[in-house]
């Protein structure tokens, strides 16, 4: 996932660079010895380390701690590459000045030897009100390292005046023989992306990222896939049918159907969400935290409607973006600070009423999903619980794949005459080449 407190939640590209370089780093740290926390004398006192956006999501459950429990909880605000370069020289060096920490997804592979076990706060009854992906992903090495606290997904977001207007309707019935209702498959997708497609409106069907991969991945496991890029042991298999099936679909939106603004290779979610909130498309697929933030001022605000991500062959699926809290190896205090983290899912609920809305909870979010206002929750539900979301591969080498091979993929297929088959091959040559 992105970090929390930039727009858009467009990911940072440092990470391609400095991911490497903490494996060595990390590798060479001895584990779980020496060091120890900040304010390691007073056990009333944890430091957590977090991202911007996650100092947003902890602060009322912090504050609902502290009150209960007697302890001082200081939230260490970082951006998030300076959270990424903080995490990756404490854990080595086995000193950490921080007790509870917030990781991305996307670091757990790197960072899970030098984190803590919790399995005693993965009951059986904290599982089961967890989503099945992040409970897969917190789990490595045999053992949980990190509890999720928020997560999120793309879901559907369309525009209801489009939609809920007689004349578009009568005209898509006429059109394509079946009733204008926000898509659940690929074809549907096609052909309502086509429909709204007026480019002397300034109007299109929806938008392509090509600057992104999570959308095109969140396809490749809707088609079926066993996972994406790589599978369970490790193998690369971005070069197969479902991968393939998947890029086709993606890329033929721009190349043979043009339902799209023009620059699809730089569009990115900042350029989509933009695009959607001034009217630019009648789609978008996207973050479902973004239907909360729309403006009021937005062309669109208060004509949105939300729906499930849409579904292939394995039906809805999607990748998550969770966050997940965990304790260094080398902490002095990690009783008080497993005993924040059960806090922080005992209290995750508070968590939607920051400004960003997230949490980790199935009970959390359905236990606003019916509110005014959080419409967005239900499709988010039903988007993460579906049998086909998968997690990303556990490998420390994800960042480096994503900004040398995915991406650079992505951008080159989204050209009309594009060889579909051939960039998936020549893209399983390089990342074995990162892997091996």
């Amino acid at each position: 996932m992105a970090p929390l407190s930039a727009p858009g939640m467009d990911r940072r590209r440092f990470l391609g660079l400095t991911a490497g370089a903490g494996v060595t780093l990390l590798a060479g740290a001895a584990c779980g010895a020496g060091g120890g926390s900040a304010d390691a004398g007073d056990p009333k006192t944890l430091n957590v380390l977090c991202e911007g956006g996650g100092k947003a999501e902890l602060q009322p459950v912090v504050d609902a701690y502290q009150k209960s429990a007697g302890v001082t909880v200081n939230l260490v605000e970082l951006p998030y590459d300076g959270l990424f370069n903080r995490l990756t020289t404490e854990l080595a060096n086995g000193k950490p000045s921080f007790d509870v920490c917030a990781v991305d997804a996307v670091w757990l592979p790197l960072f899970a030897g030098k984190l803590a076990a919790i399995d005693q706060l993965f009951t059986d009854q904290v599982k089961a009100d967890l989503f099945p992906a992040l409970v897969k992903e917190a789990s490595t090495g045999g053992k949980f390292v990190g509890m999720p606290v928020w997560t999120n997904a793309e879901v559907l977001l369309y525009r209801k005046d489009l939609f809920e207007n007689p004349a578009e309707q009568a005209a898509f019935q006429t059109r394509f023989g079946y009733p204008l209702a926000p898509p659940k498959d690929w074809k549907q997708f096609t052909e309502v992306a086509q429909f709204f497609t007026r480019p002397d409106q300034k109007l299109y069907g929806t938008d392509v990222k090509g600057a992104v991969e999570t959308e095109w991945l969140a396809h490749v496991l809707q088609a079926g896939s066993p996972g994406v890029v790589l599978d369970d042991s490790g193998a690369v298999i971005i070069d197969n049918a479902q991968h393939l099936a998947a890029l086709t679909f993606y890329a033929d939106l721009a190349n043979k159907h043009k339902v799209n603004p023009a620059g699809p290779q730089q569009t990115d979610w900042n350029a989509a969400q933009n695009l959607f909130n001034s009217g630019g498309t009648a789609m978008t697929r996207f973050w479902a935290h973004a239907y909360r933030q729309i403006p009021k001022d937005a062309a669109v605000a208060g004509k949105v409607g939300v729906a499930p991500m849409i579904g292939g062959t394995a039906g809805v699926a999607a990748i998550p973006g969770p966050w997940y809290l965990g304790i260094p190896q080398a902490g002095t205090k990690q009783d008080t600070a497993a005993e924040f983290i059960k806090a922080c899912y005992d209290n995750n609920a508070l968590s939607v009423q920051s400004s960003l809305g997230l949490a980790a909870r199935k009970s959390a979010y359905q236990q606003y999903a019916t509110q005014a206002g959080y419409e967005s929750f239900g499709p988010l539900l039903s988007t993460l619980d579906a049998s086909a979301t998968r997690t990303r591969p556990a490998t420390p080498h994800w960042q480096r794949i994503v900004d040398g091979v995915l991406i650079p993929m992505l951008q080159k297929s989204l050209t009309p005459g594009a060889d579909y088959a051939g960039l998936l091959k020549d893209a399983k040559t390089q990342i074995e080449g990162i892997i091996k």
